[in-house]
């Protein structure tokens, strides 16, 4: 097998800079790219080699990483005129960890095999805790060869690595994931609401049952922060948002109905209305009037 020395990083924001730091860590060599290049500089000035365009980026690596925005950024990276597709050297690994389109994420891969490159789709959990500190969750769709190939990429950013399957599966299995967020934290928020109307102290309710049955990351690393005050972006509202349309719109396609998802997404939207789509997941508590 090749050994996997270069990598070109796309997308260098909250979860992307702290993951490219890590593959330097484990000494692979990485040119990184992003729209805004100051976001890259952290990793500029630790001996990353800035590229002007996405292509640049692609070009000559043994592997090209995006983790972008939404899925026509995906698309746009991929598949558009000078992108990944188009720069990449033949035989390159090409890993979306962006939560896309399983839809889409097929679309690549059969575009890359064409080229005789080797794609997979990787979206991760874990949030920008576990990607400062290496703990990341990657799910993994595309051949069972390549994910065995790339091990060594993965193992630098994450601690629970799974193949779920053919292409697309790792993103369906991240929509799996966020649909079971959306339910956990409306319950969360619904279970507080109640307390506040019904009279009860909504801090003596938490602390009777964060630990118990009840208990989940949703509620202790989540809707403890709003609780605090802390609405700053462990994981963007209107990220959330787009993952639980992708959810809501494959499922269509899919013949899966959903209900709790649709009230949810319909919960993130009315709050991304009023200007709030910037703060984090745990801004659901102010659409259940928990905090104002």
């Amino acid at each position: 097998m090749v050994a996997l020395k270069k990598i070109g990083f796309i997308g260098t924001g909250i979860m992307g800079a702290a993951m490219a730091g890590h593959l330097m860590d484990a000494g692979f060599e990485v040119s990184v790219y992003n729209r805004t290049k100051s976001k890259a500089q952290g990793l500029i000035n630790r001996g990353a080699h800035w590229c002007e365009t996405v292509g640049e980026c692609a070009k000559n690596q043994d592997v090209v990483i995006t983790i972008v925005g939404y899925p026509k950024d995906v698309e746009a990276v991929y598949l558009g005129e000078g992108g990944i597709v188009d720069s990449a050297k033949e035989g390159a690994y090409l890993i979306d960890m962006t939560t896309s389109s399983p839809i889409l994420a097929e679309k690549i891969y059969t575009a890359a095999k064409v080229k005789k490159l080797h794609a997979v789709d990787a979206p991760v959990t874990g949030g920008d805790v576990g990607a400062r500190n290496a703990t990341l969750t990657i799910l993994v769709g595309g051949d069972e060869d390549d994910f065995n190939a790339l091990q060594p990429v993965f193992a630098a950013m994450g601690k629970n690595i799974v193949y779920e399957g053919a292409a697309g599966a790792g993103q369906k299995t991240k929509a799996c994931n966020q649909i079971a967020i959306a339910g956990t934290l409306a319950g969360v928020c619904e279970a507080f609401a109640y307390a506040k109307a019904s009279g009860l102290d909504v801090e003596k309710v938490y602390s009777a049952i964060a630990t118990g049955a009840a208990g989940s990351f949703q509620m202790t690393g989540v809707a403890r922060k709003g609780l605090d005050g802390d609405f700053n972006p462990g994981f963007m509202l209107k990220h959330f948002g787009k993952d639980l349309s992708i959810g809501s719109e494959t499922a269509t396609a899919y013949g899966a109905a959903l209900p709790v998802l649709a009230m949810v997404l319909h919960e993130v939207r009315q709050l991304e209305a009023s200007g709030e789509g910037n703060l984090g997941t745990q801004a659901l508590l102010k659409y259940y009037g928990v905090i104002e």
